[in-house]
């Protein structure tokens, strides 16, 4: 029973939750780990083993990685970034011909989060309140500019006045002109939530983002607030949900105000702050898939846990690229 954690780059962390896990009920099962270069890899370094594939967009990707699966024994494959999600979604049926797994949620609520403007069609559906998006030719100030597929939070502008607003900017019709809500009022979360193999959800644990590198959480921590009996009321079945999705909030705690901003159906990079506190999505990714184990609803997780990272150093030696 081996575990293959896809585009793993410096995803350490999560490599790591998945041996401890897997290791507990199958004392022999591997983690095995890819990337397009893998001796560059820290993630690919800690694993049992890694292999490097080609780019989520070449041909040979899917076909190639069903190969790597057979060969190796891989039954359950972990994807960690939204180009993924699509290509593995489609391919789903490919994979379990074999007997293999793709922890993925389904293709159609894959688009709609990967595109945010049905991400904010799929909020409404689920009563959830999101910022407003204006025209390009009619704004109002201050305004926030985000890309319809971004990630990583690239190409983010916040716009004061119509004096930095650049032509480029008005002509570029991939990025939604937003409402700009204000994170001196507003605390930003990232809310982890996990759901079983028939859409239930099972878990919720917010993170307050303390603050932020690179988009990715560097200072964090749990809270149990409001926001737990927003999201389960909203989000306690949402159909083609599996595994873990990460949900990300504005919450105004003086007004009661919630603002989503945006869904990513995959573990998210301060995924490591929930398992440290409890929510142990690895081992129930297990139990279900491996042991067709039923997960109860858990919230037994720790409250105001603070993480704070810092950069450590993989070494190796004797390396000749």
């Amino acid at each position: 029973m081996n575990i293959l954690i896809t585009s793993a780059g410096r995803r350490v962390s999560l490599v790591r939750a998945f041996q401890n896990e897997l290791k507990k009920l199958y004392p022999s099962g591997i983690v095995y780990t890819t990337d397009m270069s893998p001796e560059l890899s820290s993630a690919c370094q800690v694993a049992d083993g890694f292999f490097k594939v080609k780019r989520v967009s070449d041909s040979d990707y899917i076909q190639d990685l069903l190969k790597l699966c057979i060969d190796n024994g891989i039954k359950l494959i972990i994807p960690t970034i939204d180009t993924e999600l699509k290509v593995l979604s489609e391919s789903k049926s490919n994979f379990e011909e074999y007997g293999i797994q793709c922890l993925v949620s389904d293709y159609s609520i894959i688009k709609d989060c990967r595109d945010k403007r049905k991400t904010h069609k799929l909020f409404e559906r689920l009563n959830v309140n999101f910022a407003e998006e204006y025209s390009h030719d009619n704004p109002k100030f201050p305004l926030f500019i985000k890309p319809i597929d971004g990630s990583c939070s690239k190409d983010l502008y916040y716009i004061k006045d119509s004096s930095e607003l650049t032509a480029n900017l008005i002509d570029n019709e991939d990025l939604m002109f937003l409402e700009y809500i204000d994170p001196k009022e507003n605390k930003e979360y990232t809310l982890d939530l996990y759901f079983d193999r028939n859409n239930n959800l099972k878990c919720i644990v917010p993170r307050e983002r303390i603050e932020v590198r690179s988009g990715e959480i560097n200072k964090g921590k749990t809270t149990k607030n409001y926001l737990v009996e927003y999201v389960l009321k909203r989000f306690e079945y949402v159909q083609g949900f599996v595994g873990c999705i990460t949900l990300q909030l504005f919450y105004n705690e003086e007004k009661g105000n919630v603002c989503g901003i945006e869904i990513n159906p995959r573990f998210g990079g301060g995924y490591p702050l929930s398992y440290s506190a409890g929510a142990n999505f690895p081992k129930w990714v297990i139990q279900e898939y491996f042991l067709d184990q039923k997960i109860e609803f858990f919230n037994g997780w720790e409250n105001n846990l603070l993480m704070l990272r810092y950069d450590d150093e993989i070494l190796i030696h004797n390396y000749a690229g």
